[in-house]
C-alpha cells in the first residue's frame, strides 16, 4: 500500500500538472509493453511496438532489465527536449547507485556501454538520449496530440471536481480504490511506501498507458509527484477519438461547455441563459462550477456580472499543437 501523509498545508498545495510529461509518458508505455501478464488485452499493441521500434532505441533493454528503470530515467519536465537535457544532467552519485540497484539481482554483468555509462562516458550518455528520443518518436509522437486532449480532459474532470467537492474528494475519484485515514491517503498498491509531504504539497499526472498502481516519485528538489492510470484501459492509438468537443462535453456538461464556448467574449449571467436558453439561477450555477475550476472569472458591473474566460479555459477549448 502506498500511504500518503498529507499536512493542512500540504492539501492547499495539491497541484495537477497542466501538461503530459513526454519521458514520464514514455517510462510508462515501456512498462506496459514489458508486463507479461498484460498479453491477452496488450498483446496486439505490444507486438506493433516491438516491430516498429527503430535499432537506435534497443540501449533501453540494456537499461531497464527486467522492467526495473533507474530512478534518473523519472523526468517530468513537459518539453522533450527539456526533458532529455534533464536526465542528461543527473547527479553522476545518482546515476551510480541506480545502475548498481537494477543490476544487483541480475546473474549477468551489464553490457560494456552501461559500466561506461556508470563512470559517465558521454559517448554512453548520447546512447541514452538517442535511445530516448527514438521510442518516443516511434512508440507516442504519433499518438502525442491525442495524449494531450485526454490530459486537458483529466485536468478539467479533476477541477470541477475540487471546485465541487473538495480536495479530498477528488483525490479519491481519480484513484477508485484509495481512501482517507486520519489524513493519510491510502492507495492500493503491491508494494509498501510511505511518502510523508511535510509541506511540500504533491503534483498529479495522469498517464495513458499505464493500468495498475499509481506510481509515486520523490524528484530531488522538486514536490514529490503520484502518475496515475487514467486512460480508458487500453494505449491511444492514432485512430483515437478525434471528437475532441464531444468529449469535453462528457466531462464539463453540455451546458458548461457551451458557455465556456460562448465566452470567447465576456457575456453577463443573463445574456448567457438567454443564449442557452436556460434560467438565470441555472446559468449561474454553471457559472460557479467553472469559476471554481479556474475557467472563468467573473466580475461585478453596477447590477450585473459580466464572465470571461481565463487563459486556462481558452486553452481547454483550443486544440494543442502536436509537438510536446
Amino acid at each position: 500500500m502506498i500511504r500518503i501523509h498529507f499536512t493542512a498545508v500540504d492539501f492547499t498545495q495539491v497541484r495537477f500538472a497542466p501538461r503530459p510529461a513526454p519521458l514520464q509518458e514514455l517510462n510508462t508505455a515501456l512498462m506496459t509493453m514489458c508486463r507479461p501478464d498484460e498479453e491477452l488485452l496488450f498483446g496486439r499493441w505490444r507486438r506493433r511496438l516491438l516491430r516498429s521500434l527503430p535499432a537506435a532505441a534497443g540501449a533501453l533493454a540494456d537499461l531497464v532489465p527486467a522492467g526495473r528503470p533507474p530512478l534518473f530515467l523519472d523526468e517530468f519536465s513537459d518539453d522533450l527536449s527539456d526533458g532529455l537535457d534533464a536526465v542528461r544532467a543527473t547527479s553522476p552519485t545518482l546515476v551510480r547507485a541506480e545502475i548498481e540497484r537494477v543490476y544487483a539481482p541480475r546473474p549477468t554483468p551489464p553490457p560494456p556501454w552501461i559500466r561506461d555509462l556508470h563512470r559517465g562516458d558521454a559517448d554512453a550518455w548520447r546512447l541514452v538520449r538517442r535511445a530516448q528520443h527514438a521510442a518516443f518518436e516511434t512508440a507516442l509522437r504519433p499518438v502525442w496530440p491525442l495524449v494531450q486532449d485526454l490530459h486537458r480532459r483529466e485536468f478539467t474532470r479533476y477541477a470541477l471536481t475540487v471546485a465541487e467537492h473538495g480536495v479530498g474528494a477528488a483525490l479519491t475519484a481519480l484513484v477508485p480504490d484509495s481512501r482517507w485515514n486520519e489524513g493519510v491517503w491510502e492507495i492500493a498498491a503491491p508494494a509498501p511506501r510511505e511518502i510523508a509531504l511535510r509541506g511540500r504539497g504533491l503534483v498529479l499526472a495522469p498517464t495513458f498507458h499505464w493500468t495498475a498502481h499509481p506510481l509515486p516519485a520523490e524528484p530531488p528538489d522538486r514536490p514529490p509527484r503520484l502518475t496515475y492510470p487514467a486512460g480508458p484501459g487500453l494505449p491511444p492509438t492514432p485512430t483515437g477519438p478525434a471528437d475532441t468537443e464531444e468529449a469535453l462535453a462528457a466531462v464539463l456538461g453540455r451546458t458548461r461547455l457551451d458557455i465556456l464556448l460562448l465566452l470567447a467574449d465576456g457575456h453577463t449571467t443573463s445574456t448567457l441563459a438567454r443564449r442557452l436558453g436556460v434560467s438565470n439561477a441555472t446559468a449561474s450555477a454553471h457559472a460557479a462550477a467553472l469559476r471554481g475550476a479556474g475557467l472563468i472569472t467573473t466580475v461585478r458591473t453596477g447590477r450585473s456580472v459580466r464572465h470571461e474566460r481565463t487563459a486556462l479555459g481558452s486553452l481547454l477549448v483550443q486544440r494543442p499543437p502536436a509537438t510536446p
